[in-house]
């Protein structure tokens, strides 16, 4: 996934509309890409249509195997408009700016996936309660038996919607500029400027945290690394 102009690794789309047409060697469509860029991310943008008008909302996301979830409170129409409709789901990464010898050639460095799907609810209270658990584990590996069971009023107040990892692309650019030919003697500075994404600061305690708390190393050693099952 590291090659500089993005050899795809399958090359068949697994529809037409998840085929990409522009920079199409980028593209990755198998199953081990699609899921390393979902697994590095945390934040994903869904977009649907509510009431004949396009809406895109950002929210946190976890996956489970072949299928993705994100979760909300049960009063979001959003949430509620979503179920048994058509989604699609964006997660992106920026990994550097990339600066060349023209401005029409400088770029960015990203890794990026998109989902097609028909949202589904999580109905069952156990369900619910479950995939609540390996969202938590996987963000904060250990601390779901540190909690407070969680009540039945929240587990109400929860909506969790899911869809199945079918339908998706994923598209990545990495390496330096590419320039015309004729402009790599051109006395300017290129390359890249890498960014490093996510990285966590030092944790500040809660005003009210008990005396004595111990920060626990899911906290004091946290990175964005899920461990997905």
């Amino acid at each position: 996934m590291t090659d500089r102009k993005g050899t795809a690794v399958r090359k068949t789309a697994p529809s037409n509309r998840s085929r990409l047409r522009r920079k199409y060697e980028r593209g990755r469509y198998d199953k081990e890409s699609l899921y390393e860029i979902l697994d590095s991310c945390l934040l994903a943008h869904v977009g649907y249509v509510l009431d004949g008008a396009p809406v895109v909302t950002p929210t946190l996301y976890w996956r489970e195997g072949n299928h993705i979830y994100w979760h909300g409170s049960s009063a979001s129409r959003m949430l509620r408009k979503s179920v048994g409709y058509e989604v699609c789901l964006t997660v992106s990464e920026l990994d550097g700016l990339v600066l060349a010898r023209s401005g029409m050639h400088h770029s960015v460095n990203y890794r990026s996936a998109m989902l097609f799907g028909t949202a589904h609810k999580v109905t069952r209270r156990e369900d619910k309660i479950e995939r609540m658990r390996i969202f938590v584990e996987q963000m904060f590996p250990g601390r779901w038996e540190q909690l407070r069971e969680i009540n039945e009023q929240e587990v109400k107040a929860t909506t969790i919607l899911g869809m199945p990892i079918d339908e998706a692309a994923a598209k990545v650019r990495a390496g330096g500029p590419v320039d015309d030919e004729e402009d790599y003697g051109h006395p300017v500075w290129a390359g890249v400027i890498p960014f490093v994404p996510k990285t966590p600061g030092e944790p500040v305690p809660d005003d009210r945290q008990e005396p004595d708390t111990a920060m626990p190393d899911h906290v004091r050693n946290y990175r964005v690394a899920r461990k997905v099952t």
